[in-house]
């Protein structure tokens, strides 16, 4: 089962969602609290099936958020980011050195966050 895992930092709390396999398919930013936390999960699994906006194309075809975007990183590398309703970053994604495989943890995501179970690490 895929699984929401929340983590104290020295400055808050993080969460990872990992999927059935336990790799980590999305990262949180940093919260004050771990409710704040908690509430950001609930954003994600709101969220979760936005659509795309794939910023490496020649042509980007905008979409309003919610959403994902998908771009390049200093390495060359495709990440995705998720973005809330009111256009905040609720999730970030690894570098990937495929499009297709950076797609394919945006349709993970999708598929795993509303069934993920909320655990502490």
């Amino acid at each position: 089962m895929a699984q929401f895992v929340i983590k104290k930092t020295k400055t808050g709390f993080t969460f990872n969602l990992k999927a059935k396999n336990k790799e980590t398919i999305a990262t949180s930013e940093t919260y004050n609290t771990k409710d704040s936390c908690k509430r950001g999960i609930k954003s994600v699994i709101k969220n979760a099936k936005a659509k795309v906006e794939d910023q490496t194309q020649k042509e980007v075809k905008k979409v309003h958020v919610p959403k994902y975007e998908i771009y390049k990183d200093k390495k060359g590398e495709f990440r995705f980011r998720l973005k809330a309703g009111n256009a905040q970053i609720i999730a970030i994604g690894e570098g990937y050195k495929s499009l297709a495989s950076c797609k394919n943890a945006i349709i993970s995501i999708g598929s795993n966050a509303s069934k993920a179970e909320v655990v502490d690490e």
